[in-house]
């Protein structure tokens, strides 16, 4: 499965300047975000559902971006689904190694458990520090909480998969809503408008 970072119809690139639905110019700056509990589901109802299956994306690190599903099935795939975010039995287990490493930067603390995504930058719409806007999408508790799954249908098995960041703008105006950082009413919101950000290229 390969993920792709767009901005609209383009590869989103850091710190270019991109102009929002809203008419906001932004630029990002970090942009991280978890998959987990990948499951192909194929034509003929069977059902394969990936181990261990926690997934740190990374603008920063292209392999991050390609993960190996370790099945290679001759059958027509139906539908892929998979969460955004970390679920409530992980994020209170305590610090754990790999991509749920707290060094990762995605790790809150034991009461607000995982930040499911980070995406920051700048704007000059936001009257903020250096014009900055931070997202950390998160929380593990209801009612407040953030994590969401996606499902989307393959062409002929294509597993290439675009994260479009110009849907997560298209209902943010940046110069009233630039920093959403704890769990929350708007961090709710925006992780419902995630889910908008992916389809099958």
């Amino acid at each position: 499965m390969q993920f792709h970072f767009k901005f609209q119809d383009t590869p989103l690139v850091l710190n270019k300047k991109y102009l929002s639905q809203n008419q906001d110019t932004l630029q990002i700056s970090l942009l991280k975000l978890y998959i987990t509990n990948i499951e192909i589901q194929f034509e003929d109802q069977s059902v394969f559902q990936q181990p261990n299956s926690v997934h740190l994306l990374d603008i920063e690190d292209l392999s991050s971006l390609r993960l190996p599903l370790s099945k290679n099935e001759n059958k027509s795939i139906a539908k892929v689904s998979f969460q955004i975010g970390i679920d409530s039995t992980t994020s209170t287990s305590g610090a754990l190694s790999g991509d749920l490493d707290p060094t990762k930067g995605m790790y809150w603390a034991w009461q607000s458990g995982y930040i499911n995504m980070k995406i920051e930058g700048t704007s000059a719409s936001c009257k903020t520090r250096k014009n900055q806007f931070q997202f950390h999408i998160g929380g593990y508790k209801q009612p407040f909480y953030a994590m969401r799954k996606v499902v989307v249908a393959p062409h002929h098995n294509n597993l290439d998969i675009a994260i479009d960041v110009a849907a997560f703008f298209s209902e943010l105006q940046l110069a009233t809503t630039n920093a959403v950082m704890i769990p929350g009413k708007q961090s709710i919101t925006l992780a419902d408008t995630s889910v908008k950000m992916f389809r099958v290229e």
